[in-house]
């Protein structure tokens, strides 16, 4: 087992690199997190000796594809402990995921009155999906509120649930406060409407949050590129019950029982939802970076992304011309900030002229920054291969862009 994080940085050849002239200090992670050397060299050797369809072909290196892309699936079965394989399906990522979801909801015997209940503080990708289904069917979709310390008010939430509400889409942990919401202790208030759940976990598959099973929820979605993985796959889980009453998203091959003109019939989970040829490598590189992040140290990990972000937070309430987006104690290590009369994009680019890559804007969460009267923030997110020397010298650079600018 890996405990040493100078030993796990060895891993992740793109920490090797400068960047105008300074070591690259990335903090970008909440956006997409760098990748290990295991999951490259697994893409490398697919690419180069193992290329081949899979499920359909009568050959070695058809078999040999499968039984690696199968393999994946059991892996990420494993890591979220879902019950079955079958109730694990690939996309292209979370985005993706939540349109599957809200266009076969769409089938749902809908009455004009029915609700969909999101949150104020979600990632576009949870909202705009749900608003072409209620456009489409005529349904009201309601947000659950946020506070002043950014956290969802549980209050609001439940005067907000009642027999109309259909469907409940919710992060778990907010991309751009870093919010940890309580998703169990509101999956168990909706059971008792019988609510339809649906968890985003993209910011949380990381951090060691999801576990399917305990948590109860009926569906959730991940991205690959967050957790080490290639970009261009992800995961829609649902429970199989449910799951297998949804149509098709698309059609096509490989998810087809047998085809006339006339009409077609469907493969049963996890099949019917991945239509064409998948983003095998990818799959691929996915399941290995899940069995990397496994061989880790993940308590000692998630202790030293909790200090790191405890030694930004405590350097930012220390200032007085810098303001704290979101004030909430169960945060993921995600923080947003402002320095008072400077624009976010100038910040970041200070902080780029020194080699340290942050995120600037809304985060795509205009809502979320309307409820606070911005339009965006600075956003510093950590990872496992960050260090206390890295969050000192981000904090060193940033004292410097505060003079600068002020």
């Amino acid at each position: 087992m890996n405990n040493d994080i100078d030993d796990l940085r060895q891993q992740f050849p793109q920490l090797k690199r400068t960047i105008r002239g300074q070591p690259l200090l990335y903090l970008d992670n909440a956006a997409t997190t760098l990748k290990p050397l295991d999951m490259i060299q697994a893409l490398n050797s697919y690419y180069s000796n193992d290329v081949a369809n899979i499920h359909r072909g009568a050959h070695y290196l058809g078999d040999q594809g499968t039984s690696f892309y199968e393999s994946s699936r059991e892996t990420v079965r494993s890591f979220i402990n879902a019950e079955s394989r079958d109730e694990i399906v690939f996309t292209r990522g979370t985005t993706e995921g939540l349109n599957l979801l809200a266009n076969t909801f769409s089938s749902f015997p809908w009455n004009s009155e029915d609700e969909i209940l999101i949150s104020a503080m979600e990632h576009h990708s949870n909202i705009v999906p749900w608003q072409l289904l209620a456009q489409k069917r005529n349904l009201k979709l309601k947000a659950i509120p946020v506070t002043d310390r950014g956290e969802l008010d549980l209050d609001g939430l439940r005067k907000k649930l009642n027999h109309k509400v259909r469907v409940l889409s919710l992060t778990q942990v907010s991309n751009a406060l870093g919010t940890i919401n309580p998703v169990e202790e509101i999956i168990q208030i909706c059971k008792q409407w019988n609510i339809v759940t649906v968890i985003d976990a993209a910011q949380s598959i990381a951090l060691g949050l999801v576990d399917v099973q305990k948590m109860d929820c009926d569906f959730l979605v991940f991205s690959g590129h967050k957790i080490f993985a290639p970009n261009g796959v992800g995961v829609l889980y649902g429970k199989k019950k449910l799951f297998s009453q949804l149509p098709p998203f698309q059609g096509g091959g490989s998810m087809i029982r047998n085809v006339t003109i006339e009409e077609s019939s469907y493969l049963d989970l996890p099949h019917r939802f991945e239509a064409g040829t998948p983003p095998i490598a990818e799959v691929i590189g996915l399941g290995c970076a899940l069995e990397f992040l496994k061989k880790q140290n993940l308590v000692k990990i998630h202790e030293n992304e909790k200090k790191l972000t405890q030694i930004v937070l405590d350097f930012i309430r220390s200032q007085k011309n810098f303001r704290l987006v979101g004030q909430t104690n169960q945060r993921a290590p995600i923080v947003s900030f402002l320095i008072s009369g400077t624009h976010p994009n100038d910040v970041g680019h200070l902080l780029d002229q020194q080699g340290i890559a942050v995120r600037t804007g809304h985060h795509c969460c205009q809502p979320l920054m309307n409820r606070f009267g911005i339009t965006g923030t600075v956003r510093v997110s950590f990872s496992i291969y960050n260090t206390e020397h890295e969050a000192h010298s981000f904090l060193k650079a940033l004292d410097k862009v505060q003079r600068l600018l002020l």
